[in-house]
C-alpha cells in the first residue's frame, strides 16, 4: 500500500476522539478519513479537528476505509468487528469484544470462516512500558516462580460500567487480559465479592486461580471519586515486583490537589495508546494483525461470564470458567 492508510473511527465519545486525535498526529503513514457517531454533530466536530469527514452510517465508513477503530456501545461492537472482517476491513475493537461470550464467538467464529485475522481488541495494557516491564520481570525468572498478583484498578467516575454485571464485563475484563497475558497462562476459576449488598455493587475483589496454581486478587472500583489509578504487584518466590513505586504512605483524596494518579484512563494511559493505535495501524497497513486477538477476546468474555455467575450466587465457592480449545480457532 503505497498510499496513506485511510482510518475510520466509529464511536465519538472520550475514547473514540481521543483515538481519533492520536491516530490523526501519532501515525505518519495513516490519515483519518471519516468519523461515525450516532450524535452527528459530535461525529463532524471531531471529523473537522482531524481533517477527515463524518460518515452517514456505520456501513459508508466501514465501505470508505482501509481500517477503522470501534468505539461505540459495547453492545455494538460484535456486529460492528463482523462487518469488518466480512468486507476485509482491519478492525482495532475497544474492549470488550462483546457483551457475552456467545457474540465473541461469533466474531471468532466470522475469522475462521475468512480463513485469517482482522481483528485486534483494545487490551491496550499489552503496549503500556510498565506493564511490558512488568511482564519482562516475570518471564526473566528474577521473581523466582511466580505465587501471587494483586491488581487494583480504580476510576474517579464511569459512565459505562453502571451495574454490578457490567462492571465485571466492562471493566474488570480488562484485569482477566491482563493477567492472562502477564501469566501466559489460562483462568480456570473464579469469585467475585463486593461489601455491597444491594443495588449497584461497587467495588469488586475477584479471585481468580491459574491453571499453574497461581491465586490472584484484582479489586475494581469504578467510582472511587479520588481518580484515575491503576496498580499491579506480582509475588514470587525470589522477589516481588510492583508497576509503582511507593513511598511508606501515600494518600489519594477526593479534592485535594495532588492528590490523585490521573484525571481519567485516558490521562493514565496515553502513551500506551499511542503505541496500541501506531502499532495497529502500521501493522494492517503491512496486511498484519498484531496484539490481542479475537479468541482473546472470547476467552476474556467467558472468564466475565463466570464472574457474572460468581457475583450473583451469594456464595463464597468459586467458578469454574467454561473449557475451550487450546489453539485460537480450534
Amino acid at each position: 500500500m503505497t498510499s496513506k492508510l485511510r482510518l475510520g473511527v466509529i464511536g465519538a465519545g472520550a475514547m473514540g476522539a481521543s483515538h481519533a486525535r492520536t491516530l490523526a498526529t501519532s501515525v505518519p503513514g495513516a490519515t483519518v478519513t471519516h468519523v461515525f457517531d450516532m450524535d452527528a454533530a459530535r461525529a463532524a466536530c471531531i471529523a473537522e479537528e482531524v481533517g477527515g469527514e463524518p460518515a452517514a452510517s456505520p456501513e459508508a465508513l466501514i465501505a470508505a476505509v482501509d481500517a477503522f477503530v470501534i468505539a461505540s456501545p459495547d453492545g455494538t461492537h460484535a456486529d460492528l468487528a463482523i462487518a469488518g472482517i466480512e468486507r476485509g476491513t482491519y478492525v482495532l475493537c475497544e474492549k470488550p469484544l462483546a457483551v457475552t461470550a456467545g457474540e465473541a464467538r461469533r466474531v471468532v467464529d466470522a475469522e475462521i470462516a475468512a480463513g485469517r485475522r482482522f481483528v485486534q481488541v483494545g487490551f491496550n495494557r499489552r503496549f503500556d512500558p510498565g506493564f511490558a516491564s512488568l511482564k519482562g520481570s516475570i518471564s526473566d525468572g528474577t521473581l523466582g516462580t511466580v505465587r501471587l498478583l494483586h491488581g487494583i484498578h480504580r476510576n474517579a467516575a464511569n459512565l459505562t460500567s453502571t451495574d454490578s454485571s457490567t462492571l465485571v464485563t466492562g471493566s474488570m475484563i480488562h484485569e482477566f487480559d491482563t493477567f492472562r497475558w502477564l501469566l501466559d497462562d489460562e483462568i480456570v476459576a473464579i469469585r467475585v465479592e463486593s461489601p455491597v449488598h444491594d443495588g449497584f455493587k461497587d467495588p469488586q475483589v475477584a479471585t481468580l486461580w491459574m491453571a499453574d496454581g497461581q491465586m490472584i486478587t484484582a479489586e475494581v472500583f469504578c467510582n472511587a471519586d479520588y481518580g484515575y489509578d491503576v496498580r499491579v504487584e506480582v509475588v514470587g518466590t525470589g522477589g516481588s515486583a510492583m508497576l509503582e513505586p511507593r513511598a511508606p504512605v501515600v494518600r489519594r483524596i477526593a479534592g485535594q490537589v495532588g492528590s490523585a494518579v490521573g484525571s481519567d484512563f485516558v490521562d493514565h494511559f496515553i502513551e500506551s495508546y499511542r503505541i496500541e493505535l501506531s502499532t495497529w495501524a502500521n501493522a494492517s497497513a503491512r496486511g498484519e494483525v498484531v496484539g490481542a486477538s479475537a479468541w482473546d477476546g472470547f476467552v476474556a468474555n467467558l472468564v466475565a461470564g463466570a464472574g457474572v455467575t460468581a457475583l450473583g450466587s451469594g456464595r463464597r465457592e468459586p467458578v469454574d470458567v467454561p473449557d475451550r480449545p487450546e489453539l485460537y480457532g480450534g
